[in-house]
């Protein structure tokens, strides 16, 4: 089959606002073949710089733009998909954001391929690395962002226990601005509204940059209530820093690697700044297939793997592909309070079963479906031009 469209749409609330909630706006590539099957991605960036990487005129060799690579391109088994990978990455070699705005495209490529072999996506990645074909489930922890004040935490955190969550995460927000006695109050609020059977996990939003000795410090304050681990202190590319708060062997487990937008941008952070957990996003690191080698990675050094997942049901089902067989990996970040269009984006969202967990779904390619009726209130139509030449205008959702 050959690849006769690929489309960017561009979907956003009607307020942004500046919380570090990267649910608000959101871009979509659907990828669409010449027997019918459509694929559909969703990238973890900024949209519109995203969108144009779809479309840039050329400049040279190393910047030609996405569509240019894939249109009319032969896509009919994995080996093509990891062809077209290597063509579009090296056509657009000098283009800053490359892989983040692939990975939408990447991962819609896979939901095809799943679709024409009827076959999810966990199980092509196991055929393709000789590797177990059994999926695992996964203790979905909700991902939420810390109230204004520790008050506020305290009411959220029970809401989430009320609903049924026995894991949380609470980050950025308040997190290291205003001083240890803050943020201190802030984990006891979370563990207290959680109860003390529950997970709850940190998350300082790179708040101190390349600070270890603060990061260590909270970390020891924070032991006392027991959080699974304490998620990037530390700036995304801070990578001597987070091997000097490794080498500490703080009290609470270190987690980072959601900034990774390349596999050696993560190896770096696995290898050399010593985290114990590993979080990526298929969203950002140039989708399915280089999540799955840092998750083999992650195998090799003993370091635990967790997707970053803080959009859709659409980015959730990329993610649980990648590690879906592995039942070491146990834990899933779970999107519990994201936007109107997050919550809509899919037909049927991943569900938290009776027994408290998550499953991925036994349907071809990645096994959910956009809704476009429900999410069109809040496409956004782009049109770009450069001098009288017309160079992208949104196609149809439908």
């Amino acid at each position: 089959m050959k690849i006769t469209a690929v489309d960017p749409f561009y979907l956003r609330m009607p307020n942004i606002t500046t919380a570090a909630d990267g649910t608000q706006d959101t871009l979509l590539v659907r990828v669409r073949t010449d027997i019918g099957l459509e694929g559909w991605g969703e990238c973890d960036a900024s949209p519109l710089v995203s969108l144009t990487v779809y479309c840039c005129p050329m400049s040279h060799g190393n910047i030609i733009n996405i569509r240019t690579s894939l249109i009319g391109e032969t896509l009919d088994s994995l080996d093509d998909v990891l062809r077209l990978s290597e063509k579009v990455l090296r056509n657009g070699l000098d283009i800053q954001q490359i892989e983040h705005a692939y990975s939408g495209a990447e991962i819609a490529l896979w939901d095809v391929i799943g679709q024409k072999s009827e076959k999810p996506v966990y199980r092509l990645l196991a055929e393709l690395s000789n590797t177990s074909e059994m999926a695992h489930p996964k203790l979905p922890y909700a991902s939420v962002l810390f109230g204004d004040t520790p008050a506020a935490t305290y009411q959220i955190a029970v809401g989430l226990r009320e609903r049924g969550y026995r894991a949380a995460k609470f980050g950025w927000g308040p997190m290291g601005k205003f001083g240890e006695t803050n943020d201190i109050a802030l984990v006891q609020a979370a563990r207290e509204g959680m109860g003390t059977d529950a997970q709850i996990m940190i998350d300082a939003g790179v708040v101190w940059g390349t600070d270890h000795e603060t990061a260590y410090q909270r970390a020891e304050a924070f032991a006392q209530f027991s959080p699974t681990w304490l998620e990037e202190p530390l700036a995304p590319d801070a990578i001597d820093a987070y091997g000097s708060l490794t080498k500490k062997n703080p009290s609470v487990p270190i987690a980072a690697g959601e900034g990774s937008n390349t596999y050696r941008m993560a190896e770096d952070i696995i290898v050399h700044g010593g985290i114990q957990f590993v979080q990526i996003d298929a969203g950002r690191i140039g989708g399915i297939m280089p999540s799955f080698q840092v998750r083999q990675l992650a195998e090799e050094h003993g370091t635990q793997y967790v997707n970053h997942t803080f959009k859709s049901h659409l980015s959730l089902a990329a993610a649980l592909h990648v590690f879906a067989t592995n039942p070491d990996f146990n834990l899933l970040e779970y999107p519990a309070a994201g936007s109107e269009l997050s919550q809509r984006l899919v037909t049927e969202p991943f569900p938290v079963e009776s027994d408290g967990m998550v499953r991925v779904k036994e349907l071809p390619g990645l096994g959910v479906k956009v809704n476009t009726e429900a999410i069109r209130p809040y496409l956004s139509p782009v049109q770009i031009e450069v001098g009288t030449e017309k160079v992208f205008e949104q196609p149809p959702l439908a």
